[in-house]
């Protein structure tokens, strides 16, 4: 089975309309990235995949973002409707910011909406990921068992803090909750020998592998990395759509060794390509199968 960990919730039902059609340059150097999409959009760059999980991020002003002026109330519930269409084949992970005054509250609401995980970007939400409030709410979600999916590396948004996305600030959470599940997105890039050292310490911290495949060298690094400490089975896939979808997350990762042709460079072995690809994610996550429809 292959399992999306890391895609973002469509913004439209249905079709994007004309005027509300959006591109942002920043997320890839190859083309621009349409940040207005339909669920029709999604099922199709997913079609690669089993089940994909699903989430946005809660931030006070989505506009930067997503050039589009969404309700960030709504975070959460478009989530839950969006997976609800089709249980099977989507899970859905809320948001919430730690600093919010009734984050419990959001929290618990969201649980009961049938939401089974945590989507966090420190960076983009402006909270420091090691304040005694968001050290509060991972206890919680430890507790619960609740996986939290960390926002982890570069931005190109101007606005968010690298510091909070370092990938040692993980190390830190992990060594507080060594029972909450993690997951550090992007395999914390450009930093992914951090990265990996991290994930190889901690029995239930992984990192997905979304977006790395865009730039070639950083993959091949990161990826090596993991081979040479020995964690590729701490890895997962994820695509970053609408940024990129499953199938160039798949393709990406089989094709790390191909600009190595004519070199002695070392390869990273494809058994482990495709230990990723296939990677019990949900298991690692603590997670059910999704519903049938």
């Amino acid at each position: 089975m292959i399992v999306d960990v890391h895609a973002h919730t469509p913004t439209h039902v249905a079709a994007v309309p004309e005027s509300e059609r959006r591109v942002y340059q920043n997320w890839r150097t190859d083309r621009p990235v349409a940040t207005a999409n339909s669920w029709a959009d999604f099922d199709e760059a997913m079609r690669d995949a089993d089940v994909t999980i699903a989430f946005n991020i809660a931030v006070d002003d989505p506009e930067p973002m997503t050039g589009l002026p969404y309700l960030p109330e709504r975070t959460n519930d478009a989530t839950a409707e969006f997976v609800a269409a089709a249980p099977s084949r989507r899970i859905g992970f809320l948001s919430v910011n730690p600093l919010w005054d009734d984050v419990m509250a959001e929290t618990e609401r969201c649980r009961d909406l049938g939401l089974v995980g945590v989507k966090l970007g420190p960076n983009y939400q402006d909270f420091d990921p090691l304040c005694a409030r968001a050290l509060d709410f991972y206890a919680y979600c430890e507790r619960e068992g609740l996986p939290i999916l960390f926002h982890q590396g570069a931005s190109p948004m101007r606005h968010a803090p690298l510091r909070y996305t370092y990938p040692l600030v993980t190390d830190e959470v992990a060594l507080r909750f060594p029972e909450l599940r993690i997951v550090m997105a992007h395999m914390g890039h450009p930093w992914g020998t951090e990265t990996v050292v991290t994930i190889r310490k901690h029995p239930h911290v992984y990192a997905d592998v979304s977006s790395i495949y865009l730039r070639p060298w950083v993959c091949y690094q990161s990826l090596l990395a993991a081979v040479e400490w020995g964690c590729t089975h701490k890895l997962l896939l994820g695509s970053d759509f609408p940024i990129a979808n499953t199938g160039e997350a798949i393709a990406g990762l089989r094709s790390v060794n191909d600009m190595l042709e004519g070199t002695k460079l070392p390869r990273v072995p494809g058994e482990d390509i495709e230990r990723i690809i296939h990677a019990d994610a949900l298991g690692a996550l603590g997670l059910s199968l999704p519903v049938p429809a």
